[in-house]
């Protein structure tokens, strides 16, 4: 009996869920980049597009040592938002390398030209086609940012995905391109037990396992590949040295922090173009702390001197005044 009432409240809860509007328009002038929001209610879920109105204000220049890759997603983006053909890209490889910063400057340098972002989250993919029926009639140009993208055996994200990428039978909207960064180069885990799914046969052909054949398919749904890798020790001080003359130090501030740097990535296990940023926020922030200390410290002391000084012009005045006051008696 239980069994039969929930079927019919799930068929009910369907029912309305049909009846509930279809995700609305979000003021597409309120913002430059947006968030993909889902919120699951009594009645259903309901969908909608946030405005994010403090975009990172990161910039192409402030990327050191990836030019190869700068170059390469600028390219596409900058034939996406001329209206010319442009490949859905991938971004992947070690962690800090600027993967996600580059879609954000990327958004920076040609918001003036119509390009926007909306980010979505993995678990949010189902959402593709209603976010391409919602952006296809708009004149901007449209980045869906995936960050961070990794999927397990299974998940309803992953299939939504390579429809959206390139097995729908309706054509992918020509204003809307998808930039996805991940660690992982085929976006799933790979497990040495899959390698003795393939069998030798005679003429030498390998045959791999459909389970390989599944993980690879994604990825290659993605026309534009660009893989990112870790940063020599030359090249992360590069950046340390890029990031602290940005909050104001000089370069000899930035000679002594070097060995700061350098043991700051050695604890983090890490010498990517993150931890160089978050190196140079610490540093310079303490930095600041102590000069203005020293500052303040001074101030004090040049205070106490003008106060002594005073006191003993003031003693020293009284005493010839009482001098004065002796010999007219």
């Amino acid at each position: 009996m239980n069994d039969e009432l929930m079927r019919r409240v799930d068929a009910l809860l369907a029912r309305v869920e049909t009846l509930l509007p279809a995700p609305t328009a979000p003021d597409w002038e309120a913002a430059l980049a947006f968030r993909w929001r889902r919120r699951t209610t009594g009645f259903g879920t309901r969908a909608y597009l946030q405005p994010v109105h403090h975009v990172s204000p990161i910039r192409l220049s402030d990327l050191k040592h990836i030019d190869d890759q700068k170059r390469a997603i600028e390219r596409n983006t900058r034939q996406f938002v001329a209206g010319l053909p442009a490949n859905n890209v991938l971004l992947t490889g070690s962690r800090g390398t600027g993967k996600s910063s580059l879609i954000k400057a990327c958004l920076n340098s040609y918001a003036k030209k119509g390009l926007r972002l909306i980010e979505v989250d993995k678990d949010d993919l189902v959402d593709l086609p209603d976010i391409v029926d919602l952006v296809a009639p708009r004149p901007e140009r449209f980045i869906v940012f995936c960050d961070d993208l990794s999927f397990e055996e299974g998940e309803a994200g992953y299939k939504a995905l390579k429809v959206a990428l390139d097995g729908s039978v309706a054509a992918q909207s020509d204003n809307l391109l998808i930039y996805a960064t991940s660690n992982r180069r085929h976006l799933m885990p790979e497990y040495m037990a899959e390698n003795l799914e393939a069998r030798h046969q005679a003429d030498g052909e390998i045959h791999p396992g459909e389970r390989v054949e599944e993980k690879v398919s994604l990825s290659e749904r993605f026309g534009l590949w660009v893989s990112f890798y870790p940063f020599r020790q030359d090249d992360y001080l590069a950046i340390v040295a890029h990031w602290l003359a940005s909050y104001g130090c000089g370069e000899r501030e930035v000679d002594e922090a070097r060995a700061d740097a350098l043991r700051f990535a050695l604890e983090r296990g890490s010498r990517s173009g993150r931890v160089a940023w978050q190196f140079a926020k610490d540093w310079a922030g303490q930095h600041a702390i102590a000069q203005r200390a020293a500052a303040a410290g001074a101030g004090k002391a040049v205070g106490a001197g003008k106060a002594a000084g005073a006191g003993k012009a003031v003693g020293a005045g009284s005493g010839k005044a009482s001098a004065r006051k002796i010999r007219s008696r």
